[in-house]
């Protein structure tokens, strides 16, 4: 999975990669609404490896974000598998993790409406969701900036997060592929 919007390329992690996410994914600011809060280097190793292997698997995956003006590493974004439970009847989900440092530039926008086309049209997905948990208003402020719509009745407890913790109520959103 390879994508271009104007200002980003989406792309397979390389070696390059790993130094520059880890740093990302131990900012506590960046990591507030995500479970576990920050990852040390070896678990973002592990996550970098799982998204290469669902690459390699489905075809789609998390890939590495590269702002393309100076091939800076500003995160990680795709589609891949939901992972909670309830969710496991849908069969494609959007995420990202942004570097601190890009907030509030119009790249969670960017990058949806660049993987939702890929979603239509090269994988022939007629719906794509989109969860966080309930406390975490920018990402779902940018769900909606997208296009995608809360489904009010769909709220869940994610059970990848413990039981009575503040990150375990969450929020789904949806897309449909246009007509």
């Amino acid at each position: 999975m390879r994508l271009r919007t104007e200002r980003l390329l989406l792309r397979p992690w390389e070696d390059r990669d790993h130094a520059p996410f880890a740093a990302i994914n131990a900012d506590p600011e960046v990591r507030r609404f995500y479970y576990p809060a920050v990852l040390d280097r070896t678990e973002t190793d592990d996550l970098i490896d799982q998204a290469i292997s669902d690459l390699a698997r489905d075809g789609f995956g998390f890939v590495a974000v590269e702002r393309r003006a100076d091939g800076v590493l500003i995160g990680g974004a795709g589609l891949s598998r939901p992972e909670p439970a309830a969710l496991r009847a849908w069969p494609l989900e959007i995420g990202w993790i942004l570097d601190r440092a890009v907030r509030g530039q119009g790249y969670a926008g960017e990058i949806s409406r660049t993987v939702f086309n890929h979603a239509w049209t090269a994988l022939g997905a007629t719906a794509v969701i989109g969860y966080t948990s309930a406390v975490n208003t920018p990402s779902r402020r940018a769900m909606v900036k997208s296009g995608m719509t809360e489904i009010a009745d769909a709220a869940f407890e994610d059970d990848t997060v413990p039981v009575g913790h503040p990150l375990r109520p969450h929020v789904l959103y949806r897309i449909d592929r246009p007509d």
